[in-house]
Order: C-alpha cells, then sequence, then structure tokens
C-alpha cells in the first residue's frame, strides 16, 4: 500500500567517501554497507516535493516543499538501499509525521529552494538557515538530460529501490520506494557551503574540506514510498 506519493524534481546528490567506522555505528542490525570501489559513502542531497499526496490525500499547504537530506548506501541481501542521517525540511507537521509514522530522522529549519529553467540549461539553489548560519547549495547544469549506464557510478548512486530504518523498539524496517530511471543534466557548476559539523556532529567537520566523489543532478519523475514493516529477526540474521 502507498503510504505517499509526489514528483521528486531536480534531485541535486553530492557524494562523498567517507571511512567506515562513522558509519558502522548507524547501521541497522542484518544490513551490510554497500561498496563501489571498496569504499563506503555518504551523499548529500536536495529535493524538491511537488504534489505531495499522503494516503491518496492532498494536504493543503503541504504538498509542495524542499528537502535536503544526508544518506549512505546499503544492502540487504540482494536488496540495494539507503540509510537516512537526517532529514531537513521546511515544514513541522512534514517533520512530525515521518518522525511519528516512520520513525525517521527529520527536523525542521528554515529552508528555501528556487530552480531556474532554460532551453539550454538549469540552476538550483537551496538555503538552509541553521541556528550558527546561513547554508547553501547551488548548481548549474546543461541540457538536455542523459540516462547513465546501469554500471555508473551515477546509477548506483541515485537509483535505489528500498529504504532502510529502525522502529522505536530497534528492529530494522524496510519500506520501498518506486520510480522510473532517472535521467542526469551534467553539471558545469557547482558551490557547497554547508555546517557539517553543526548539522551533524563534530564527526562529520572534515567533509567541509574534502572534496565530493561525484555531483550530479537528476531530473526526478514521480515517487511511490511504500508503507515500512520490520524486517523478521531470522531474516536480519540470515544477511549478515
Amino acid at each position: 500500500m502507498k503510504f505517499l506519493t509526489a514528483r521528486w524534481s531536480n534531485i541535486f546528490l553530492a557524494t562523498y567517501a567517507v571511512p567506515k567506522e562513522l558509519l558502522l555505528p548507524r547501521l541497522p542490525e542484518g544490513l551490510e554497507l554497500d561498496y563501489r570501489e571498496e569504499k563506503c559513502f555518504v551523499s548529500l542531497v536536495a529535493i524538491d516535493f511537488v504534489d505531495t499526496r499522503v494516503i491518496g490525500v492532498p494536504w493543503p499547504g503541504f504538498r509542495s516543499f524542499p528537502e535536503v537530506n544526508l544518506r549512505f548506501y546499503v544492502c540487504h541481501g540482494e536488496r540495494r538501499g539507503v540509510v537516512f542521517i537526517r532529514e531537513i525540511v521546511p515544514l513541522r507537521f512534514v517533520a512530525w509525521m515521518a518522525r511519528t509514522l516512520y520513525n525517521e530522522p527529520y527536523q525542521t529549519m528554515p529552508m528555501r529552494s528556487m530552480a531556474t529553467e532554460s532551453a539550454t540549461g538549469i540552476t538550483i539553489d537551496h538555503r538552509v538557515d541553521s541556528p550558527d548560519r546561513m547554508n547553501v547549495i547551488r548548481a548549474k547544469a546543461h541540457k538536455p538530460a542523459l540516462l547513465p549506464g546501469p554500471e555508473s557510478s551515477e546509477h548506483f548512486f541515485k537509483e535505489h529501490e528500498w529504504g532502510f530504518g529502525q522502529t522505536r523498539n530497534g528492529r530494522t524496517k524496510s519500506y520501498r520506494v518506486v520510480h522510473p530511471v532517472w535521467e542526469i543534466f551534467p553539471v558545469s557548476e557547482w558551490d557547497i557551503d554547508w555546517d557539517w559539523a553543526g548539522l551533524y556532529g563534530p564527526e562529520w567537520a572534515f567533509l567541509a574540506d574534502a572534496e565530493p566523489y561525484s555531483v550530479m543532478l537528476a531530473a526526478g519523475s514521480p515517487v511511490s514510498v511504500y508503507w515500512g514493516k520490520a524486517l523478521d529477526r531470522e531474516d536480519a540474521k540470515d544477511a549478515k
């Protein structure tokens, strides 16, 4: 059963290689880190939700909003997916619902986003007003969009059918996220001015000086997020 439907638009991903020791304490039971080139990664993702419906209902005032999240990559057997470290939105009701129904690590902060398109390109701008400073993500990209191959790094980071997390009683949960394969706009310029330590903790401060492994802007599409469920205990054991 679908929990949420929306159009995810202009999805910016800046991906960084990080030490596995930073992620292992955040790894839900039964999951493994998903490596590429013997490295594990986090992605800073900025996205616009458009025409959002929860349980089929287009709630007034909560249909269109930006989100910025930090996530890392995991697998459960053959299922590849992501775990979120933090998700930031500007709407308290959206954050409350995600925490209450999915136990997801949502936080509310003042933020705004803007996208400007022409026949030849697109520019995106996301701003998050945290207690200590303004955080900014900007990018420019060319048109037309292209479709990376299934073995590409772009495909590896943008295509995941599963989200994972933990229930309130500590069990690992999973939920499906379904959308067509996304095309990307080739990024020509980008700038990230981000308070990594202030937003996520001092252990993340090193990313302020790190060069991203990859930067991309995906066009997006309609998306369906299904109700989640806890993994069976035996499934969690077997995946190890």
